[in-house]
C-alpha cells in the first residue's frame, strides 16, 4: 500500500487550484462538495469557474498562482495540464509545506483523490494506487448501484441521535443497536417517511435499554481452504459480529481481514507434527471468552466438521451451557479436486470416496488398506505429505498397482496454488523434489483433468 487513505477534514481549511481547464473543471466538482475555501488561480478559466465564482462556490484569481497565496494552505492542487507550469507551481506549494497533487502524475503527486460514492456523510473511497482509474470507476458505479440514496438521510439523523444512544453500554450494545437501526428499523421507517425515523429510533432505543444483554455465543466456522471468495455469506456475517476470533494456522491473511478491526484475534495455529497449542488451551479460550459475554467465532480452515476436532470443542462449550452453532464451509478436498478438473465420484468408477488424515498416524495404521488398494478406488488424505512414504508402503503391500496416479495439491483454491501429478510409484521421490511449504491435500487415484493439467504447466505469457 503506497497511499495510505484517511479522511481530512476540510472545513473551512484553505484548498488552492491552479488551473482553468477541463482538468481544474474535473477536480473541482469534487472539492466543492466539502466545506473548504476553494481558491482558484487561472488566467483565463472556463465559463463553469466563473459561474462558480458568482454562485459564491469559490474565489477565483484570474492571474498565475505566487508564492505568498500558499502560506497557511492544506492542499494544492496542479491542474494546469502544462507539464513545466505544473513543475512550477508544485516547487512553490512543496516550498511552503502544502501537500501536492498534479494532474495526471501520481510520480510527483504527494497525495491521490479517490473515485468517491457520496450519500454525504457517508462517503466511500475508491483507490487503486493510480494503476487502474478506469477499474475506479466500474466500482464506483456498482457502489452507486447498490446503496440507497436513502442511506446519506438515515446516516444524518443517526448522527445527531448519537449522544442519546451513548446511555447505552460500549461494545457489543451499541453495536447491535446501530446494527439493528441502519439495517432494519431505519430503512423500514424511512419507507413511511422521513418524519417517522426519529421516533421510530427513539422507541428501539428504550428496547436495547431494557434489554438484557446477550449472552456469549461460539459459532465454529468454517473458513474454507483460502480463497475469500470462497467464504459462505454467513461465515461472513459471523465473522463481522465477532468479538474474538479464535483460528487456526491455515486461514489466509485475506479471511483474517474480513473481521472487525476491532475485534481481539487468537492464533491457535497446530502444525502437524510441529509446534502446536494444547487441544485443552483451546477448549479453555472459548468457555472463557464466551462466558465474559463475548460473540465468539472459532474459525477453522476448510469445514469445521472435517478433522478439525469439533466434537471436542462442542463438549467443553456444552458442559458450561454455552450456546453454540456451526458454520459449514467449503473442505479443502472439495475445492483441490475442482482445481485439477475431477470430481470426487464418477459412476462406473467409485461410488464412494474416503477421507483421510496423515496427521493422526494410528488411525492410517488401523485403515483398511486392503480395500482402497483395489482398482479405481478414490481417496482424499489431508495433511499427508510427511505420510507419504507410509501410504505407498501400505497401499504397495495390499496389491495397489504402483502405477495408480497420485495428485497432490498445494494451497488448494489459492493465488499459489501449485499441483504435482505422479504415480504411486513415484509419489515420495517427487513430493520430495517439489518442496511443497503450504497446507497439500493428496488424491490417491485421481490425476489432473488434461485441459486443466496444460493450462496449469502453459507459462502466463503464453496465454496473454
Amino acid at each position: 500500500m503506497d497511499h495510505f487513505p484517511i479522511f481530512l477534514a476540510t472545513r473551512g481549511q484553505k484548498i488552492l487550484l491552479s488551473g482553468g481547464g477541463e482538468a481544474a473543471l474535473a477536480k473541482l466538482r469534487l472539492l466543492m462538495k466539502t466545506k473548504a475555501a476553494l481558491h482558484v488561480f487561472a488566467p483565463d478559466p472556463a465559463a463553469e469557474i466563473v459561474d462558480w465564482q458568482a454562485a459564491g462556490k469559490l474565489t477565483l484569481h484570474r492571474r498565475p498562482l505566487a508564492a505568498a497565496d500558499l502560506p497557511g494552505a492544506r492542499l494544492f492542487y496542479a491542474a494546469d495540464e502544462d507539464d513545466t507550469l505544473d513543475a512550477e507551481n508544485a516547487a512553490l506549494a512543496h516550498a511552503a509545506g502544502v501537500l501536492v497533487n498534479i494532474v495526471d502524475n501520481l510520480h510527483d503527486s504527494e497525495f491521490i483523490t479517490p473515485a468517491i460514492v457520496d450519500r454525504d456523510p457517508v462517503t466511500v473511497a475508491i483507490g487503486t494506487e493510480g494503476a487502474a482509474p478506469v477499474l475506479a470507476r466500474a466500482i464506483k458505479a456498482d457502489l452507486e448501484e447498490r446503496l440507497p440514496v436513502t442511506l446519506g438521510p438515515l446516516a444524518r439523523i443517526g448522527k445527531g441521535f448519537r449522544k442519546l444512544a451513548d446511555a447505552l453500554p460500549m461494545g457489543r450494545a451499541r453495536r447491535d443497536f446501530w446494527r439493528e437501526y441502519y439495517f432494519a428499523t431505519g430503512p423500514r421507517a424511512m419507507a413511511e417517511g422521513k418524519d417517522t425515523v426519529r421516533p421510530a429510533l427513539k422507541t428501539l432505543l428504550h428496547t436495547h435499554l431494557t434489554r438484557k444483554a446477550r449472552a456469549g455465543h461460539v459459532a465454529f466456522v468454517g473458513g474454507g481452504p483460502g480463497d475469500p471468495e470462497l467464504l459462505t455469506l454467513k461465515a461472513r456475517r459471523a465473522l463481522d459480529e465477532a468479538d474474538v476470533v479464535i483460528y487456526d494456522r491455515l486461514i489466509s491473511p485475506e479471511i483474517l481481514e474480513l473481521a472487525r478491526r476491532e475485534a481481539l484475534m487468537i492464533d491457535v495455529g497446530k502444525e502437524g507434527f510441529g509446534p502446536s497449542t494444547a487441544q485443552e488451551h483451546i477448549n479453555a479460550l472459548l468457555v472463557e471468552h464466551a462466558q465474559s459475554g463475548a460473540q465468539v467465532v472459532r474459525l477453522k480452515s476448510g469445514d469445521a466438521t472435517v478433522f478439525g476436532r469439533l466434537d471436542e470443542e462442542i463438549d467443553a462449550v456444552d458442559a458450561h451451557g454455552i450456546g453454540w452453532h456451526i458454520v459449514p464451509g467449503i473442505t479443502a478436498a472439495s475445492a483441490a479436486v475442482a482445481g485439477i478438473g475431477q470430481s470426487l465420484t464418477k459412476r462406473g468408477r467409485n461410488a464412494s470416496v474416503r477421507f483421510l488424515t496423515g496427521h493422526d498416524m494410528k488411525g492410517f495404521a488401523d485403515h483398511d488398506w486392503a480395500a482402497l488398494a483395489r482398482p479405481n478406488e478414490v481417496a482424499a488424505i489431508y495433511m499427508g505429505k510427511k505420510s507419504a512414504r507410509f501410504v505407498q508402503g501400505r497401499l504397495l503391500m495390499h496389491g495397489a498397482d504402483r502405477a495408480t496416479p497420485v495428485t497432490v495439491i498445494e494451497n488448494a483454491s489459492r493465488a499459489d496454488q501449485r499441483v504435482l501429478s505422479t504415480t504411486l510409484n513415484d509419489l515420495p521421490r517427487d513430493l520430495a523434489d517439489a518442496e511443497m511449504t503450504g497446507p497439500a491435500l493428496t488424491f490417491y487415484g485421481l490425476a489432473p483433468r488434461a485441459a486443466v493439467q496444460v493450462a496449469t504447466e502453459t507459462p502466463l505469457e503464453e496465454l496473454a
